[in-house]
């Protein structure tokens, strides 16, 4: 049972990484290309709009986006009630707990890789743009051949930082679901659970700190081994200067 919960855990938390890293990126950079351009008006009113979710604190955030989706009395249930649909078991079954998750996690991850790429796209020269407009680019060629090498060079060590802070995403899964719903096949775990929250109910409610310091290392060696290797990879750090 320890060897199922272990391997159950470490799967779902590099799948919680690998998505939750990749919403929020993803997220970021579409959300700031689109106020970034021109014709978009209020550009002062949707970046103060969308910097929200950033500006108030997660515990506060999370504890209300965890009565907004309980499935008894929160309001995204009674809405969809409302428009003659079945309520959705957002926090109670395994599937949507996990889907609940990474939805709010990109709510409030968005707003930062916004920021920081919003500073990136200001310091985009316009004559790349002019001259691929000369080479009769259109603006999906201009987003890949110009825009998005950019952003990538300067948000690269941000990224990397990002996968390593969602191994380690404490407060998202555990004010949220708390790591339910429990699963009955796991030692101590539930189906959200994380590593690290694993770790802290091990230490804190169960006192198996035998456990829990073997986790602690494993979630180390995780960590290290794939931001050593990234660093090592990533042009940001082997280049002063973007070269084309």
């Amino acid at each position: 049972m320890w060897s199922s919960t272990f391997g159950g855990v470490v799967s779902w938390t590099l799948l919680w990484a690998v998505i939750a890293t990749f919403t929020t990126y993803v997220g970021g950079i579409v959300v700031a290309v689109v106020i970034h351009q021109p014709r978009i008006r209020f550009k002062k009113l949707w970046r103060t709009l969308l910097i929200v979710p950033f500006a108030i604190p997660n515990m506060i955030s999370l504890l209300v986006m965890r009565n907004l989706f309980n499935n008894q009395f929160g309001p995204v249930n009674g809405y969809l009630r409302s428009l003659g649909l079945d309520g959705l078991p957002w926090l109670t079954d395994p599937f949507w707990a996990k889907v609940t998750v990474i939805l709010v996690n990109m709510w409030l991850g968005i707003p930062i890789t916004m920021i920081l790429v919003l500073g990136v796209l200001t310091t985009i020269p316009g004559d790349l743009y002019e001259a691929a407009d000369v080479d009769g680019a259109g603006s999906l060629q201009k987003f890949r051949l110009v825009t998005m090498p950019m952003v990538l060079f300067a948000t690269a060590p941000v990224l990397i930082m990002q996968f390593a802070g969602n191994i380690n995403n404490f407060n998202v899964i555990f004010l949220l679901t708390g790591g339910d719903p429990v699963n009955p096949d796991y030692q101590y775990a539930g189906h959200t659970d994380l590593l690290v929250t694993w770790l802290y109910k091990l230490a804190l409610n169960q006192s198996q700190y035998s456990f829990a310091s073997v986790i602690g290392i494993v979630i180390f060696l995780l960590v290290a081994s794939f931001s050593i290797w990234s660093y090592r990879r990533t042009r940001s750090y082997r280049e002063e200067d973007m070269i084309a």
